[in-house]
């Protein structure tokens, strides 16, 4: 327990001064709710002497006493606000803090982090794991050090009036220890269970959510509901099996705690009763008794939250330490944009992707890749833009390795254009205007009108004001591809890599689409990969992959002279374009 402390301690970094800042205030909370106790136990005695006849009570006295409980019960509640008022904002200080941190870290990490990770368990994290920490983490050291400084400090005070029942008190919270240990190795032992039972039911429950309309299309609603009420039961079950466990200890812990206060309490009643003792100090060391083992009762409810809390920090620090791509480099200004593939390769999970590829893309050329599903085309892309980096082998930009170029300098010279659209929860104005932040109205106006949605925009009630919410799910997905042109327009890069921009289109969008695209390109130093037969046709050079490899290389022509893969694929694509239903 008190290493997890320490290691959240440390994890809370710059906030530390104002945590222990807080326990100053916490101790100074503990003096003034231990100090009405001595005062009335002091009061009782002198009003006892007084009915006795051995000190005469005057009233100076009385009002003193008074005066000193009135400013410790004062001082008590102005203590618990300082240490609130330096304390509690310091979790969500924190979260925030680590969650730009996460941001930072997710946006430079190469794609294959996304590939082995589900979003569903990096959302848990960012959201729920460091919601979790915010809530419970500053919270559970509060409970654990303020109970045990609420503890000491009136053991403290015990030594002074009586040092043999100060010895029982101690002992007392030693059992207590011990069944604090048990309870923390079995949290221990179950936190992680815990804890991967809550991703998957969060995992579980987004995949329903977004999987919906295949679910409702296949009619498996059945097996979806299955499925998520398994995941539902696994939760439940986990839960209640570390229920089981955490009450027995639990209830050890507290009742640890209840027997050391009536076994303070009738010690003291026999002291009394053998002369030992005043009544005065066994009214002061069983409210004491009570006091103090009660500050400690919520501790065992902290050790297994802490235990919950030290698995989170696991995977957050996981999350936090990924490897990401390094963007230092060379300040470089590109004065040509030729691109050179050299003894290119790249594996992913020790999986060759691409093997020993090289080529050379001229300035101001079109390159079209194609092969068959599987072959590396889209890696390879994305190894330009850095998405990854390469095993083996370079590639560079104007004959500048790419790796040792800013990472920013070169996504500044690279516009991308996918076949799976994102368009962020914005208006449409800021969706193209995401190309280029310092463009004015009028240029993202003539870049809706090149990427041909300019019209459809504005057919809309509100339009270019119009909000896209869930990733423009109102939009068809010809309307959604010609904005996400639109912004590539704007950004006005040097380099175009068109990652099957065309597929899966009806004959009309597509027509508006590939007018869209011819603009972009113009002039550029352009990647295609597509299987529309027009956009390979007329591109200036065609690399054909085959298993990561390139099997064949050169013009349309030259290619359909050989007896090789591009030949057969052309082939099947006229045969599928040429294909219609008869009557």
């Amino acid at each position: 327990m008190i290493k997890i402390m320490k290691r959240i301690i440390d994890w809370i970094g710059p906030y530390k001064k104002r945590l222990y800042l807080g326990f100053v205030f916490s101790f100074f909370q503990s003096v003034c709710i231990a100090l009405p106790i001595v005062i009335t136990a002091n009061g009782l005695q002198l009003m006892l002497d007084d009915y006795h006849g051995k000190k005469t009570l005057d009233i100076h006295t009385i009002w003193f006493l008074l005066l000193l409980l009135i400013l410790t019960v004062i001082g008590r509640f102005i203590f618990a606000y300082l240490k609130a008022l330096y304390q509690e904002s310091i979790g969500y200080e924190i979260s925030a803090d680590h969650r730009i941190k996460m941001g930072n870290t997710l946006k430079r990490v190469s794609l294959g982090f996304f590939h082995k990770h589900r979003v569903g368990d990096i959302n848990s994290a960012v959201t729920t794991d460091l919601s979790f920490f915010e809530m419970m983490g500053i919270k559970m050291i509060d409970v654990v050090i303020n109970g045990y400084i609420l503890t000491f400090t009136m053991i403290l005070f015990l030594l002074f009036y009586q040092p043999r029942m100060a010895l029982v008190a101690i002992c007392g919270v030693i059992v207590s220890f011990i069944f604090l240990r048990l309870l923390q190795r079995h949290s221990r032992n179950n936190a992680s269970s815990h804890q991967k039972s809550q991703h998957q039911l969060v995992s579980s429950t987004l995949e329903y959510l977004r999987g919906m309309s295949v679910i409702k299309n296949f009619n498996q609603e059945g097996i979806a509901s299955r499925n998520l009420q398994e995941a539902f039961h696994n939760s439940k079950q986990i839960n209640i099996m570390i229920q089981k466990g955490f009450g027995a200890f639990n209830v050890g812990h507290r009742l640890a705690l209840k027997l050391a206060s009536v076994f303070l309490v009738l010690i003291a009643a026999y002291m009394v009763m053998n002369g030992e003792m005043g009544l005065a100090d066994m009214l002061l060391i069983t409210l004491f008794s009570f006091v103090m083992f009660d500050s400690l009762e919520p501790i065992s409810d902290a050790t297994h939250v802490l235990e919950t809390i030290n698995n989170t920090l696991d995977k957050l620090e996981s999350l936090e330490n990924t490897t990401f791509i390094d963007e230092q480099g060379t300040d470089t200004t590109l004065t040509q944009y030729s691109i050179q593939f050299d003894q290119v390769s790249f594996s992913y999970d020790k999986r060759p992707i691409i093997q020993d590829v090289s080529f050379t893309i001229k300035e101001g050329t079109t390159t079209a890749i194609v092969g068959p599903s599987g072959s590396g085309k889209t890696t390879l892309c994305n190894l330009i833009a850095r998405f990854y980096d390469v095993n083996n082998g370079a590639i560079s930009i104007d004959n500048i390795n790419i790796k040792t170029m800013q990472l920013n300098n070169l996504l500044s010279s690279i516009s991308m254009v996918f076949q799976k659209v994102y368009l962020f929860n914005d208006t449409i104005y800021h969706n193209i205007l995401f190309g280029n932040p310092y463009a004015s109205q009028d240029e993202i106006i003539e870049a809706a009108k090149k990427a041909q949605c300019h019209d459809f925009i504005m057919s809309l009630e509100k339009g270019y004001d119009t909000v896209l919410n869930d990733g423009g799910s109102s939009l068809s997905g010809g309307e959604k591809q010609r904005i996400s042109i639109a912004r590539a327009i704007l950004k006005n890069a040097p380099i175009i890599i068109l990652d099957e921009a065309t597929a899966s289109l009806d004959p009309e969008n597509e027509t508006l689409i590939q007018a869209a695209l011819d603009e972009l390109i113009q002039g550029k130093t352009t990647i295609i990969i597509a299987h529309r037969l027009a956009t390979i046709e007329n591109a200036d050079q065609i690399i054909v992959l085959e298993d990561g490899k390139i099997v064949q290389k050169g013009s349309h022509h030259s290619l359909m002279k050989e007896q090789g893969v591009y030949r057969h694929f052309i082939n099947i694509r006229q045969g599928a374009e040429n294909w219609k239903l008869t009557t």
